[in-house]
């Protein structure tokens, strides 16, 4: 059998291509490539665009936050009364006068019961109603709309229901008064249950946050983590503590820092509920402090001082805080 080798004719129409493909030059190419536009990333009006979008949230937050904070310091300095002129600089001596002040060492106490019942209370419970709730269906979407409705109303409108609701007289007095109990608690009036009442009211709002940030922390768990976990023979409580627990240490460190930054700065339960009292500095926070002294005392320049105590006060907690929580979420 004879075998024939096919070729190509020397005139065909392949030729000229291979031999104008061979021709091509790397400079040639080179040149095509280079007059092809780039598709770099290349920002359109650079550093100037950005400061024109950031710049009105940078004037409010200077306009609303730095330049007040700044007032507040100077003020701090000196004896500025509106009432009686002139203002002369005192230095720190507003700062130290604070330390041997007992209306203020008495509001800086009740801020500090308040604030641990706020975030002990708001973590607690809030970890405890996310579990209940961290499950499918439309009964449980609902449950949780319920929980977060406080938490959008307003502290004044939240404080006058309950204390329509906690007054001597008031709903809750009422039914225990049908259910027998002649000498109801003075959940208001009693100077030994006012400072806690006024705490549960403050953490009663705060709950559906804490609520909402536990159950997407929940939600985020991959479920094979629990899966093998239980393949291994580790129980409910063992799931959590092993499992559930450190994969939450985000959700803990916002509910805690956001609850202990709540708990210092209350004033609208306060000054609804209870006025400060019964009876004087009962109920008196720092912030509720500075707002009488400034306003109906007229004492601005001190209760600047005051402010500026507790703005230290508040940054240096919320810093240790966070600094401690951020190492647990490593830890865990």
């Amino acid at each position: 059998m004879r075998i024939r080798t096919l070729t190509r004719p020397e005139g065909s129409a392949a030729a000229p291509e291979a031999k104008n493909t061979a021709a091509v030059r790397p400079q040639d190419t080179h040149a095509r490539r280079s007059s092809r536009p780039s598709r770099r990333f290349r920002p359109n009006g650079g550093p100037g665009r950005f400061a024109l979008f950031a710049a009105p949230g940078l004037l409010a937050y200077l306009a609303l936050v730095l330049v007040p904070i700044g007032m507040t310091a100077g003020y701090s300095l000196t004896n500025k009364n509106p009432f009686n002129p002139p203002t002369r600089w005192v230095g720190l001596s507003n700062l130290t006068s604070l330390f041997s002040d007992d209306d203020f060492l008495k509001a800086l106490q009740n801020t500090v019961v308040i604030t641990v019942i706020v975030t002990l209370v708001t973590n607690a419970g809030g970890l405890a109603i996310a579990l209940l709730l961290d499950r499918r269906g439309w009964l449980y979407n609902a449950l949780r709309s319920v929980f977060f409705v406080p938490v959008v109303l307003s502290a004044v409108v939240v404080s006058v229901i309950w204390q329509a609701i906690l007054v001597d007289d008031g709903l809750l007095n009422s039914m225990l008064r049908q259910l027998g109990v002649s000498h109801p608690p003075g959940w208001l009036s009693d100077p030994s249950l006012a400072l806690y009442t006024v705490s549960w009211v403050i953490a009663w709002q705060g709950l559906g946050f804490c609520v909402v940030i536990y159950l997407a922390g929940l939600q985020g768990i991959p479920q094979e983590l629990h899966e093998a976990a239980a393949i291994d023979g580790c129980g409910p409580m063992m799931r959590f503590r092993h499992v559930t627990w450190p994969m939450l240490a985000p959700a803990v460190t916002i509910n805690t820092v956001m609850s202990l930054i709540g708990g210092f700065k209350a004033y609208d339960q306060i000054q609804v509920l209870t006025n400060g009292g019964p009876g004087p500095g009962t109920t008196s926070t720092l912030a509720f402090q500075v707002i009488q002294t400034a306003f109906n005392g007229n004492h601005v320049g001190y209760a600047s001082a005051m402010a500026v105590a507790m703005l230290i006060l508040v940054a240096t907690v919320s810093v240790i805080a966070l600094g401690w929580l951020q190492k647990r979420e490593v830890s865990a």
